[in-house]
């Protein structure tokens, strides 16, 4: 994979803002949402009513930048241990962020049976995405070991693999029982963000190093 420093600067920008924005629009979005409560309710859910046309900007443009953030990690790991698997589980999990957004989620107390198509997709996306957030941690935490200007990220990678997993793990067991709730279920909301808010620090994070490496390399050409 070709890019230029001005590309690659721009990838490690992208993977800056792209948390940033994200995180930033739904937290504030739910915030002023009337009678949107954040610690039981689904990201998602904000992508409903008159307003919802904002999240679902908010999946699309941060996929969108994670895609650019996902060329810029497969150029700056073109051989070696993960160099292809992990580059490759970032594009599928931006992929899955944003046709998040134009497929829209249901209203949570939709039964499956009348679940429409866009929701049912929506779903599917949800599932790939926070299926492959941790794996994708584990693949370049695996990379990084094996790279001495990333070893400062190898264990920050690892825990935030371990706690996106568990979040995710956590999620999965709040709805498995729907609509009949159980223990975990008012709490969906937060282990939903327990999950994606570690991933998106994470992201910055690496999109950091990202950008210090490149700037590092110019500085010494």
């Amino acid at each position: 994979m070709s890019t230029t420093p001005d590309s690659r600067q721009r990838a490690a920008w992208a993977g800056m803002i792209g948390p940033l924005l994200f995180g930033t629009v739904f937290t504030i979005e739910g915030w002023l949402r009337l009678g949107y409560d954040p610690r039981g309710m689904y990201v998602s859910e904000l992508s409903l009513g008159p307003r919802g046309w904002i999240q679902i900007v908010n999946f699309v443009l941060f996929g969108l930048l994670l895609l650019v953030f996902a060329r810029g990690m497969g150029a700056e790991f073109r051989n070696g241990t993960a160099s292809r698997a992990g580059p490759i589980l970032l594009t599928i999990v931006a992929l899955g962020y944003l046709l998040s957004g134009p497929f829209v989620m249901d209203p949570a107390d939709t039964p499956r049976a009348e679940m429409s198509w866009h929701g049912i997709l929506h779903g599917i996306f949800g599932a790939v995405v926070f299926s492959l957030m941790p794996v994708s941690c584990f693949v370049f935490w695996r990379r990084f070991r094996e790279v001495p200007n990333w070893r400062s990220l190898q264990w920050w990678t690892l825990t935030v693999g371990i706690v996106v997993a568990a979040a995710s793990i956590l999620q999965s067991v709040a709805t498995k029982t729907l609509p009949t709730p159980n223990v975990f279920t008012p709490w969906v909301g937060l282990m939903q963000r327990s999950a994606i808010m570690p991933f998106l620090a994470w992201v910055f994070t690496v999109a950091l190093h990202l950008s210090r490496q490149w700037r590092q390399r110019a500085a010494t050409a």
